[in-house]
């Protein structure tokens, strides 16, 4: 039995209604409930006496030391068995720390512990790492993004790193350690016995000048597959290094998020080379780097190797316009694996897009998913998306937002939506004015077709 709920005030009635129900759950989500340390009281005894709770989600309430205080004390009894501890953005501070070390100490069925966005300090997340390296503690999967961590964490981290050969997961994305650190932390990873499968660092001050360590992570952890370095300045010349491990035969790379790197077209010939040659990569987010429509052509040649598998290309936000199109849709038409394309927020304009519908309509293109939004387009091409929209049944979700369609063109889009051969279950239209004409129309269309999600 699962328990999901999200952003509801809990009136006492409320609550004391739900606990009954928790006492028989396997899963708990509590997002955003405005509950308090007094919930958590209830909370320690749920878990105490429901030995089958494993998942346990509090994100974004306001417990507070005193609330993960009591949560601990039912954690810490014979009977609980959670696996998934989720306290992101609780309120906490390095107080609670020395509780939940207890924890990580004493429950071997812990796994997963989500701490980000708490002011746990450094100071408090050595706490933490003393409780990691208990050998009863059994951690794989730990997120301390946004904690204030400084540069002085590492060296702790490392040491329990060294010490949990079972931990997959780490996340330490948005805190101040600099380029030091972080090949601090790579040499230890590449010691440590860990099979790491995800690593993300983003906006952790990281420029080219720790890619090299990273890029030795990337060649001695065949484990990792998913790895982010987004929002940090790592430029060309640090990319170019990253894909010396990225290419080694031992990277079995899934997942690689280089968004906002300051990369720029130079970057695309190192990147081409791996979406062509990677069998294991199926997901590459470029967004925000300034690619250009040339970088973009050499990204979709790639796209056309018979190597390529990858499946979502995120390059919103690179500066592409019309000119890159033909190459975009010449790649459509020939990579019958790529899902999930969003080429969002660059200056396609009406004929790019009728270009990019070329490929669309291609029996071997297979995409899923299409975010067009704010990309300079008019009612001019709805009626080509229309088309695609009619006939493509692979495609369940298409974002137009911040385009002025008008009337005109929403009541195309509608058209299309209306015909039993359309299988778009989301169309997303953020910030586009329509007549309450057509705003009637809409609403008409979901209450005739309840399976598709108009969000505006």
């Amino acid at each position: 039995m699962e328990l999901d709920i999200q952003c509801e005030e809990m009136s006492p009635s409320r609550w004391a209604e739900l606990l009954t129900t928790m006492k028989s759950c396997k899963t708990i989500r509590l997002d955003d409930c405005n509950l308090s340390s007094s919930n958590c009281e209830d909370l320690s005894s749920i878990i105490n006496t429901n030995p089958s709770l494993t998942e346990l989600k509090l994100n974004n309430n306001e417990l507070g030391d005193e609330g993960v205080e009591y949560l601990c004390k039912g954690l810490l009894t014979p009977s609980c068995s959670l696996q998934k501890l989720w306290l992101q953005n609780c309120n906490l501070t390095s107080a609670s720390c020395e509780t939940l070390r207890s924890v990580l100490s004493a429950q071997p069925s812990l796994t997963e512990l989500h701490v980000g966005d708490n002011r746990l300090g450094t100071a408090g997340v050595k706490v933490l790492c003393q409780g990691m390296m208990n050998p009863s503690c059994k951690l794989q999967k730990l997120q301390l993004e946004y904690c204030e961590l400084t540069a002085d964490i590492v060296e702790a981290l490392n040491a329990a790193l060294q010490s949990k050969p079972t931990l997959k997961e780490l996340s330490l994305s948005n805190n101040t350690l600099g380029d030091t650190a972080v090949k601090q932390l790579c040499r230890g990873l590449v010691e440590a016995s860990c099979n790491l499968e995800l690593l993300h660092l983003e906006n952790c001050g990281i420029t080219s000048d720790s890619c090299m360590e990273i890029s030795a992570v990337l060649r001695n952890k065949s484990s990792l597959m998913d790895l982010s370095v987004g929002d940090n300045k790592i430029g060309d010349s640090g990319l170019a290094l990253l894909c010396q491990g990225l290419m080694h035969p031992s990277c079995k790379i899934q997942k690689l998020w280089l968004w906002d790197c300051d990369l720029t077209s130079a970057s695309c010939k190192d990147l081409s080379r791996l979406i062509g040659t990677k069998e294991t990569l199926t997901e590459i987010s470029l967004i925000d780097n300034n690619l250009r429509d040339s970088g973009m052509e050499m990204l979709c040649q790639a796209l056309k190797d018979p190597k390529s598998k990858l499946q979502e290309l995120w390059v919103r936000e690179c500066g592409l316009t019309t000119a890159c199109c033909k190459a975009v849709s010449s790649a459509l038409s020939t990579n019958k694996y790529l899902k999930v394309l969003h080429i969002g927020e660059n200056k396609l304009g009406d004929a790019g897009v009728e270009l990019l519908c070329e490929g669309l309509m291609h029996p071997n293109c297979n995409i899923q998913s299409l975010w067009l939004g704010n990309c300079d387009l008019t009612a001019g091409c709805c009626a080509t998306l229309a088309t695609v929209m009619a006939t493509k049944q692979c495609l369940t979700e298409l974002d137009l937002s911040y385009n002025p369609l008008e009337d005109e063109g929403i009541r195309k889009i509608c058209e299309a939506l209306k015909k039993p051969s359309c299988n778009v279950q989301q169309l997303i239209l953020y910030d586009i004015l329509w007549s309450s004409e057509v705003d009637d129309e809409l609403r008409a269309l979901e209450e005739s077709k309840p399976e598709v999600k108009i969000i505006s």
